[in-house]
């Protein structure tokens, strides 16, 4: 018979919410175990890669659970700052509206409603998978409570010196409006040209008057390479490497930047590189992050001549004021070839910049954001990592993240969306008092305060910036429980057991939960770190809209059950592997349930209403041993292989056991025997057999089937529990 999965999933798991099965049972007193999921954006429906965290954590802490110990999975939902803004910005351009234009407060409230109803179907979703969390201790990102705990943390990083407010050379994305970290920029290699301009040298003078006189056009010229002629209307100087013997005399000169017949100096900076172009470079502080290391060593000032709106400002000069930089590029290097400036231009490959969302080339710009000073907090991190105080899951991640923290930047916290945790800053402009100025007007507090504390009575200007959402996402684990609606959970499950995510975010995220977590608790906020792969198509293609090859979660949910979905998303993929996922991966473990189902009735039919294995006296034969032997070495392998994350192992154990030993052999030759039984008591021991390795191989299998298994159970005589989800593995 096909085994219907969509007559038992709903009814089972609204069994294990109605008795909370999914609460941390305290009377165990074993070690407690912990997970705080990572939470779901809430901004869309759950997508395939979801369903792979779910199904490992649910794994996990249905294993533990049944291990004796107490164990709490913590679930919650992320507000997403940037991704819902991406997302909610698509949905308001499809409507012909200008987000930009419209009032904030408004469209912080629509994004608001967008989130909450999404967040209600997510959870929805994650139930039909068969998540076992704990919803009464729910948490969201923007909880007054956690928003809290963001604003203390942010307060005690500025106190101690470590955020500030700088301006920098940041990311920043023209299409959002917005700056973003190093981490949301993607780069991709694309052909360009690299085009040769030569900058006039002034000549030199004998005296004063020469000085003040002498505006003879130059003769000779210094000639740069650039891929982005646009930027050289905010030029303030040509850099050379000081060993580089072609430019040696001219170090120190000034030159003629073209079209604006601006004088900009000629200066010596170690970090040129000889080999690109001619070896001389022109220095645009405010639109390059290097060029604005080189102004800051040889204090050069800057000029910004692109505008946040990717349009030239009147700094670039009247005949470019208002295009943008597509438009400015090809008149600026018509007005350079018509002044016989533009030498030459050559194909040339390199990375460009991109958003990580909408793919718009990035802008760099000069701005003051809010950083983090993170080198001092990666150095705690570092040390617990080379202690092994958090063990990385598949092991090779431990150098790739111990790498990216020994080679840090600051940290830019601060984006220009309205959604998300406003940073809690206000500004005194007038900074009358002393201790005002010594805080260059700044005053930070997590409620609005009416007036300057310092100045008394001066009107105060709020920030209207928001935080990166990361920077609350890094805080996750400590802040949920320690804002649980049990004032115990923080002591209790912290730190947590295990960190379980994909290996696309572990400079994202995890590197940054374990840096703040261990500033503000002084523990790491996890034991272990285990590293999911991306979800690919049977072609080993990376699933995507573009493609066609999307896999709909719930959609296989209602096709073939939740139960076949997880089997298939672990069975054959190794530890921090990509996961290869496709419909005939799919089936064939809707075949496996149908054959755990049927097997399920064959025994129940032959056991009978009043079964009782404590009254029996068996005479087992040497099959018999075998099996119970087998059943109980499967056993052990599969708690040892869980206990190390080898989920794909454990799958195809308990797969094979189950189909091959107890199906085809085990179930086939207890068959015969009881068929051929004389009477009752012939057909105890047969019976005895088949209860006992169907009842171990349910409990082996709950963790990754756990709808189909329990409802077997609920239909067990004699079953020890009230329900599989609270039996014991031992």
């Amino acid at each position: 018979m096909p085994y219907d999965a969509s007559s038992v999933e709903n009814r089972i798991y609204k069994f294990w919410e109605k008795n909370g099965f999914f609460q941390p049972d305290f009377s165990k007193r074993k070690r407690p175990f912990s997970i705080i999921m990572p939470p779901p954006n809430a901004n869309a429906s759950l997508h395939i890669g979801h369903a792979v965290f779910i199904t490992i954590e649910d794994i996990l802490t249905r294993f533990f659970r049944m291990q004796g110990r107490p164990t709490l999975w913590l679930p919650g939902f992320d507000h997403a700052g940037f991704e819902t803004w991406y997302v909610f910005q698509k949905n308001i351009e499809s409507q012909k509206r200008d987000i930009f234009k419209e009032n904030p407060e408004k469209i912080y409230n629509e994004i608001s409603e967008f989130t909450q109803k999404n967040r209600d179907l997510c959870r929805l979703q994650l139930k039909k998978i068969g998540a076992s969390a704990d919803w009464s201790r729910e948490k969201f990102t923007l909880d007054k409570d956690i928003v809290k705990i963001v604003y203390q943390t942010f307060k005690k990083l500025y106190k101690e010196g470590l955020v500030y407010r700088g301006r920098r050379i940041i990311n920043w994305c023209p299409h959002h409006k917005t700056s973003l970290s190093d981490l949301e920029v993607v780069y991709k290699e694309e052909k360009g040209w690299l085009w040769y301009i030569k900058y006039p040298v002034k000549q030199a003078t004998r005296d004063k008057r020469q000085e003040t006189s002498d505006k003879r056009q130059a003769t000779n010229y210094i000639t740069v390479a650039t891929t982005r002629p646009e930027t050289m209307l905010g030029d303030v100087a040509v850099a050379v490497h000081p060993k580089d013997k072609r430019y040696r005399s001219l170090i120190g000169q000034k030159v003629i930047l073209p079209i604006l017949n601006r004088e900009i100096t000629i200066v010596a900076d170690e970090e040129v590189d000889m080999d690109f172009g001619t070896g001389a470079v022109k220095v645009t502080p405010a639109h390059d992050p290097l060029d604005f290391e080189i102004a800051q060593r040889n204090n050069l000032g800057f000029l910004r001549v692109i505008g946040l709106d990717g349009k030239m400002t009147k700094e670039a000069g009247h005949d470019f004021e208002g295009l943008n930089v597509k438009e400015a590029r090809r008149e600026i290097l018509l007005k350079l070839k018509e002044l016989g400036l533009l030498d030459r231009k050559e194909i040339y490959k390199h990375s460009v910049a991109r958003c990580y969302k909408c793919r718009s080339p990035i802008e760099p710009q000069l701005s003051k954001q809010w950083f983090i000073k993170i080198e001092p907090l990666a150095k705690k991190a570092i040390l617990a990592i080379q202690k092994n105080k958090i063990r990385f899951y598949p092991s090779y991640q431990k150098n790739i993240i111990l790498n990216w923290l020994s080679n840090i930047k600051d940290w830019n916290i601060s984006r220009q969306i309205v959604w998300g945790i406003k940073i809690p800053v206000w500004y005194c402009k007038s900074k009358l008092s002393s201790e005002c100025k010594e805080q260059n007007g700044i005053i930070i507090s997590e409620t609005p305060p009416k007036k300057c504390p310092h100045c008394k009575g001066e009107d105060l200007i709020p920030e209207t910036d928001v935080f990166d959402t990361w920077f609350s996402s890094a805080q996750w684990p400590f802040a949920t429980l320690m804002t649980s609606s049990r004032s115990k959970d923080f002591k209790k499950f912290y730190p947590t057991s295990v960190m379980e995510t994909g290996y696309d975010i572990l400079f994202f995220w995890v590197a940054r939960m374990i840096m703040i977590g261990l500033y503000i608790t002084q523990k790491i906020p996890f034991f272990d770190v285990y590293l999911h792969g991306l979800v690919r198509d049977k072609d080993r293609q990376k699933m995507s809209k573009s493609k066609g090859n999307v896999i709909d979660p719930l959609g296989v949910v209602q096709d073939y059950g939740a139960d076949a979905l997880r089997m298939a998303l672990v069975f054959g993929t190794g530890v921090g592997r990509d996961i290869i996922i496709s419909e005939d991966k799919i089936k064939s473990q809707r075949n496996f349930a149908n054959k755990i189902f049927n097997a399920g009735l064959f025994v129940l039919t032959n056991l009978g209403e009043n079964f009782n294995p404590q009254k029996i006296k068996p005479q087992f034969t040497k099959k018999d041993k075998s099996i119970l032997n087998e059943t109980q070495r499967v056993k052990k392998e599969l708690k040892k292989d869980i206990e190390n994350y080898k989920f794909h192992e454990a799958a195809k154990k308990i797969y094979h056991f189950f189909w091959h030993q107890f199906c085809d052999k085990t179930i086939e030759d207890c068959k015969k025997r009881i068929y051929k039984a004389k009477n009752e008591k012939e057909k105890e021991t047969p019976r005895l057999v088949l209860w006992t390795v169907l009842y171990e191989s349910l409990k082996m299998l709950h963790p990754f089937m756990p709808f189909i298994t329990e409802d077997i159970y609920q239909r067990l005589p004699s079953k020890p529990k009230k329900a599989l989800i609270i039996e014991q593995w031992q």
